[in-house]
């Protein structure tokens, strides 16, 4: 009987700026490499979601969030791995954003990100912003 992979705990951050949010493309030689996702990552032990998020974004994008909302949280289960994502909402941050860890970024308006591959954890998300045309709901 095959046991169901743990569950990671991850952080995701929408992050917006005139009206468009941060697409951030995979890149070559990471899993799922070419799809889309919210900048982010895995939440360490005795860490909170909200202490992760920052630490992600500063390694990352090399910015520190200003303004966070709590989006929503949601489960996705892969082949290799399920995880539970924390979505949060950006709207103001301190730095300039650099990719530092050689992904490609693309400012989207919520009708472009569904016509990116985003990674199936969030296309959900995607489809939501574009319905709302992104206005933030807190």
């Amino acid at each position: 009987m095959k046991c169901p992979p743990k569950i990671v705990t991850v952080v995701a951050a929408v992050i917006w700026q005139d009206g468009k949010y941060l697409g951030v493309k995979r890149p070559e030689g990471k899993p799922m490499a070419g799809q889309y996702e919210f900048p982010g990552g895995k939440v360490e032990p005795n860490e909170s979601v909200r202490a992760a998020l920052v630490r992600e974004l500063r390694e990352e994008l090399d910015i520190t969030p200003t303004a966070i909302a709590f989006f929503q949280e949601k489960e996705h289960a892969y082949d290799h791995i399920s995880v539970r994502l924390h979505f949060f909402h950006i709207q103001a941050f301190e730095g300039e954003i650099h990719p530092l860890e050689g992904q490609e970024l693309e400012w989207l308006t919520p009708r472009e990100g569904q016509d990116r591959p985003f990674l199936e954890a969030d296309r959900e998300i995607v489809a939501q912003l574009a319905v709302s045309g992104g206005a933030v709901i807190q």
